[in-house]
């Protein structure tokens, strides 16, 4: 393991003559985070008992989750460029290292508040090692159809996790214990090493470290996150604050981290905004119509959870579809067309209140996004060198955290009042602003 980790990775892209124990490496770690992101939800009130009194409370339960996703976000910019940096195929296997670490450290937690650091831990490493999953992705695959293949059946691996993560989390925390969620990471990780091993080594950008850049980009998204999540208007400023020095670090300094001249290119630009609004008109939704199932019209956990089945279900369909009208048409195709079949979803949720035509109208929504992340992945890889291709997955994936993070706090603020009202007014801002960034996505020549 250690061997991997320190290998100088000074071979070019081209070796890689079987790309798909690339493709499998990359898509078993991808899987296990994405996976851990959505099963750990259906254990809190488990992993609140087993600890009892107060450190089963509410506020620490969330911070059982809400610390993952603050590393995540705050951190996989940095991360990217870091990949491009040390080379992918080393900070990947540095990650898995270190998520695996941090998944034993959770399984075995004796408190909350362990538990709480190990999860900040895991997300931290989650960071680390996405962007370079993607890069190693970008630099196996020297033929661009094939690589959007290869990215949609990543993408793919991803949203499987997602969508099986509350079932599995659930019958692991039922059948053993809530501990076997994280304790499950470790075979995977080991796997996805050892496939790794046969992995030529990634190229690297050797640049001067930017130190300042990463210190106020850091500052910049975690305070913007934790600021979402906490409901603190004070840190929204910092995090304003933080973005201005970053700016003013990026503009004058010769090795830039995220060189500024990168969004000058509009597709670029159109990926990352279209990326966060991806993650809003997703999880914002899922947020307040699990509210809704429960609240309003008195579902059980389980009857709630069952309603989004169909829609997460064909999510995977529409990612390989994506990719094949992707490479018979191009990326712009399905992009677009993706987020106006999702608008379409969300106008129609916002005038009904019939549960059946709920669960038809999400159906849209899911296949609508599904159609778009892939492609989404694809435009941007292709619009950018190879070298940089750690960062500029590293500055999509980061849009897309935050998009999550702004649509929970956004929507529930709204839905605070009068919860119908506001969850439809969700609805129809949300599926205006699809709009938008679907022209955006169609303008692209």
């Amino acid at each position: 393991m250690s061997q991997l980790i320190a290998q100088n990775g000074r071979r070019s892209p081209s070796a890689v003559k079987r790309p798909g124990g690339v493709l499998v490496a990359a898509l078993l770690g991808f899987f296990m985070m994405a996976l851990d992101s959505t099963a750990v939800n259906v254990a809190l009130p488990s992993i609140g008992r087993s600890f009892g009194g107060s450190a089963g409370s509410v506020t620490d339960l969330q911070w059982v989750v809400d610390g993952y996703v603050l590393m995540f976000a705050a951190l996989l910019i940095s991360a990217g460029a870091a990949s491009d940096r040390f080379g992918a195929r080393r900070l990947y296997a540095t990650g898995l290292c270190l998520f695996a670490l941090a998944s034993a450290a959770c399984g075995l937690a004796p408190a909350m508040w362990f538990l709480i650091g190990a999860r900040f831990v895991q997300g931290g490493a989650a960071a680390l090692a996405l962007p370079a999953s993607l890069a190693l992705i970008r630099q196996g695959y020297a033929d661009p159809v094939a690589r959007a293949s290869a990215v949609a059946r990543w993408t793919v691996g991803g949203a499987v996790a997602v969508a099986a993560g509350p079932v599995i989390g659930g019958v692991l925390t039922t059948a053993v214990s809530w501990r076997a969620i994280f304790f499950v990471n470790l075979p995977v990780a080991v796997l996805a090493l050892a496939l790794l091993l046969r992995v030529p080594g990634s190229p690297r950008r050797v640049v001067p470290l930017d130190l300042p850049g990463q210190v106020a980009l850091v500052i910049a998204l975690a305070a913007l996150t934790y600021g979402i999540v906490s409901s603190r208007p004070a840190l929204l400023l910092v995090s304003l604050g933080a973005v201005g020095v970053f700016v003013a670090v990026e503009a004058r300094t010769a090795h830039p981290m995220l060189p500024l001249a990168l969004f000058r290119t509009w597709p670029v630009t159109v990926c990352v905004v279209c990326g966060f609004m991806v993650n809003v008109a997703f999880y914002g939704p899922i947020f307040v119509f699990s509210l809704y199932f429960q609240r309003v019209l008195g579902m059980s956990a389980v009857a709630a959870g069952l309603m989004f089945a169909p829609m997460t279900a064909l999510v995977s369909v529409a990612n390989l579809s994506s990719a094949r009208v992707a490479a018979r048409f191009g990326p712009r195709l399905p992009i677009w067309t993706g987020q106006l079949v999702c608008a379409f979803g969300l106008f129609g949720l916002a005038c009904t209140a019939s549960r059946l035509v709920i669960v038809v109208l999400l159906v849209p929504v899911g296949l609508g996004l599904g159609f778009v992340v892939p492609s989404l992945t694809t435009m941007l890889l292709d619009a950018i060198p190879a070298c940089q291709a750690g960062l500029a997955a590293g500055v999509l994936n980061s849009s897309r955290q935050l998009g999550g993070a702004v649509a929970v706090a956004v929507f529930g603020a709204l839905v605070t009042h009068s919860f119908v009202q506001g969850m439809h007014t969700t609805l129809l801002i949300t599926g205006a602003l699809l709009l938008a960034t679907a022209a955006a996505a169609r303008s692209i020549s």
